[in-house]
């Protein structure tokens, strides 16, 4: 296993933070670690990455005790933290230069700073001063100081935080490329990054573990709920729908649109065909959405 996990538990005073972790991540796999704000996983990351010692339990990276070697297990990882540190007053070649001195990349530097600047997509940025770029390039200098040294483990909190669309896209094909047989465990609060880009998924909540499984599986345990997408022709009152028989939840979609949220198997369909019909309206459209990952994570972290 390239990410091994037992029992990690850190306190901060009386305050626990993460509380007996256990999981473990094989090369090849791309995981998502998602949870609230405060539920641990940032703190649970930078003990992964020898940045914070463990109140009890162990983490190995390739099989190497974080607090036995933590220096041999930063040679395994790279780590694009939750808030990028950067030097704004280096240029981006620079940079990339002073980090491949430190994993002491002597023979090929120059190339490995050459092929990270291409994939990062610095080629136009690389001769500007760090503290000249946006936000979303400084973020694409966090990943390529995290990548140039082609570690094992890839370990990224918030990866794409600050990245225009068209950005976000490149990041994730990146991702997913470097991903094939390394393992990657990432932290975000975009549900549509992780269906895009995991295998799997591990979700926490206050410190604890509520979920570790595919996303596919995540939604088939969760498909007893049933979600229908309507489009009325004319308004309708939010207090009306809500009166038809079996209902959990009742959402608005836009200009008479409606998400409904009902018990599978509670006939929904034909409950809201007699609501139409009883109030003289018509259904112009009417389709099931899958139980999305957003509405699992909501149910599950509570």
């Amino acid at each position: 296993m390239s990410i091994e996990v037992e029992g990690l538990t850190k306190f901060y005073g009386n305050q626990i933070a993460v509380d007996d972790l256990s999981f473990s991540i094989k090369s090849g796999e791309i995981v998502g670690f998602l949870g609230p704000n405060g539920a641990g996983k940032s703190t649970t990351m930078k003990m992964i990455t020898c940045f914070l010692t463990p109140t009890s339990g162990l983490a190995k990276i390739c099989g190497i005790d974080t607090s036995m070697s933590p220096m041999e297990v930063k040679r395994q990882i790279g780590y694009l933290p939750e808030h990028n540190s950067l030097y704004l007053d280096m240029y981006v070649k620079e940079y990339l230069g002073f980090v491949a001195g430190l994993y002491n990349l002597k023979h090929n530097a120059d190339h490995q700073i050459k092929l990270i600047i291409e994939k990062t997509g610095l080629k136009q940025e690389q001769t500007k001063k760090i503290g000249q770029l946006s936000k979303g390039y400084r973020q694409r200098i966090g990943l390529a100081q995290a990548m140039i040294h082609n570690p094992k483990v890839l370990i990224l909190d918030e990866p794409t935080s600050g990245l225009d669309p068209n950005q976000i896209s490149d990041i994730r094909n990146l991702i997913v490329e470097f991903g094939k047989d390394r393992t990657v465990l990432l932290s975000t609060h975009i549900m549509q990054e992780v269906e895009a880009m995991c295998d799997r998924v591990i979700i926490i909540n206050k410190g604890k573990i509520v979920a570790d499984d595919t996303t596919s599986s995540l939604q088939n345990t969760f498909k007893s709920t049933l979600i229908l997408n309507v489009e009325f022709k004319n308004e309708v009152d939010e207090s009306a729908l809500k009166t038809i028989p079996g209902l959990n939840k009742v959402t608005a979609n836009g200009p008479n649109r409606w998400k409904l949220t009902a018990e599978k198997g509670s006939n929904l369909h034909e409950k809201v065909f007699q609501f139409a019909v009883q109030t003289g309206n018509i259904i112009l459209s009417q389709n099931e959405d899958e139980q999305r990952l957003e509405e699992i994570f909501q149910q599950l972290t509570k």
